[in-house]
């Protein structure tokens, strides 16, 4: 209907305007134009020449066409009772107005002679053409003002959760920082203790000496005083058989030691108090990166254990470095050469995978943990084992854990039982990029162990 409509159309369509006839009148070759067009063509052309077949016209009078005219006002019927839309005209010749494609701009056919011969078309087809693309352009512009918004409303989210960081971050390092200062204290008091009961010991001792020299002056003192008075004022042969052994006490010698051994209490002292402190202070190789776990897994304080989230999930925000499906999460340091192990604490937890995977691994959709989707993992699902090609792997025993070693230079990832060292699995690639240790970690059922936890290697 609308192609018989268009056919119709063109059948009433005068060749100059390219608009339905307005006053029909009719050349001797058969062709027809609205009046006001062919006079103004010919004004223009200084001729009375045909604009479509260039014929010569004979009439110096020109008749309506009454039967093309009924079936203009009978389209034009038709047509209002689908109103179109409103008919844009030159203001100067009541004309209707054309779009010319090749200029890119409204014209005239009267006003603008220069244009004919170029492509013009009914200007309200142009704007129903730029509707449709405005149509098209509008629903990109929805489509991305959606994505603008929940852009938007990310940022909101990792703005609460940046204060929610700030404020339990704080938190947590005053606590590691009360505790390092407790240590302190109680080691300054024991130093302290320690270097004044020495000083007590050693001032003791030294008053002790000086007590005993103090009574042997006295005697020293009686003595001499007894045998100046025993001297005769001249000789006198009885005085020799006076005695002539007058001190019989040895000569006192200093203690050694008596100071404080200074050096004992200050040399390295902040060297040892360190050897020390790092007896009770635990270090792990590898720290989990919150920033990186998925709604469904829960990360410890010390960011070196990872439990599955059994209830209700968490609501962090979808910043681009967090996973979105699974129970996965990264570790915070990435490899881009060298040698590195940890072990895995698994226990009797029944799902888990562990291992390394890519910076760029697609964190928001379910990927398979396979080393074509970036993941070098050992699964452990119900009991078995396997690696990310699918193959089941055969273990003497069910190791509680797991030693990961990461050769980045040969492109080896290994899997061994650490209490028997024997190996599990290992994968050989060619690495490119940061690697970053892996874990996901699901439900633990009715195991004992409910996290997969990060710990040393320990030596054999």
């Amino acid at each position: 209907m609308a192609e018989e409509n268009n056919v119709f159309k063109s059948y009433l369509t005068c060749q100059v305007c390219c608009e339905t006839f307005k006053e029909p009148v009719s050349l001797g070759c058969y062709h027809n134009f609205c009046r006001g067009c062919l006079q103004s063509f010919w004004e223009q052309a200084k001729n009375k020449n045909c604009p479509t077949c260039m014929r010569k016209s004979s009439k110096d009078c020109l008749h309506t066409n009454f039967g093309l005219q009924e079936l203009v006002d009978n389209y034009a019927g038709r047509q209002r009772a689908d109103p179109p839309e409103s008919r844009a005209v030159c203001k100067t010749h009541t004309q209707d107005l054309k779009w010319c494609e090749e200029e890119q701009r409204v014209v005239c056919l009267v006003c603008d002679q220069q244009v004919h011969g170029l492509t013009l078309v009914p200007l309200e087809d142009e704007v129903r053409n730029v509707k449709v693309q405005l149509k098209g352009q509008l629903k990109s512009l929805k489509r991305r003002k959606n994505t603008h918004k929940e852009i938007y409303d990310t940022y909101g989210d990792m703005t609460k959760h940046c204060k929610k960081q700030l404020v339990e971050t704080e938190r947590q390092i005053k606590e590691e920082f009360e505790q390092l200062h407790e240590f302190l204290h109680e080691e300054e008091k024991e130093r302290m203790a320690d270097l004044r009961e020495e000083g007590k010991q050693k001032i003791q001792t030294i008053i002790l000496e000086q007590e005993n020299i103090k009574e042997q002056l006295s005697s020293l003192s009686e003595v001499i005083s007894a045998v100046e008075q025993d001297l005769p004022p001249k000789d006198n042969a009885a005085f020799l058989t006076h005695p002539r052994d007058l001190w019989s006490g040895s000569v006192p010698q200093l203690l050694r030691g008596g100071l404080i051994d200074v050096a004992k209490h200050l040399g390295n002292l902040s060297f040892r108090v360190w050897e020390k402190m790092r007896e009770k202070i635990r270090f792990t190789p590898v720290i989990l990166d919150p920033n990186t776990a998925s709604n469904h897994v829960v990360i410890s304080e010390d960011l070196t254990s990872a439990r599955h989230k059994t209830r209700l999930r968490q609501s962090h925000p979808d910043n681009p470095e967090r996973f979105l499906e699974h129970s996965n999460v990264l570790g915070s340091e990435g490899f881009t050469s060298g040698e590195h192990s940890w072990e895995v604490e698994v226990g009797d937890h029944p799902h888990w995978l562990i291992g390394v995977a890519k910076e760029m691994v697609d964190r928001k959709v379910g990927l398979y943990a396979s080393p074509e989707n970036g993941f070098w993992c050992l699964f452990h699902h119900n009991g078995g084992y396997s690696n990310g090609f699918h193959q089941s792997l055969t273990l003497e025993r069910n190791p509680e854990r797991i030693r990961v070693l990461l050769d980045y230079g040969r492109g080896e990832v290994s899997f061994y039982d650490p209490k028997s060292n024997v190996p599990i699995f290992s994968y050989s690639d060619t690495f490119h990029g940061k690697i970053f240790p892996f874990f996901s970690v699901s439900a633990a059922g009715e195991a004992q162990t409910r996290d997969v936890k990060v710990c040393g290697v320990e030596k054999g």
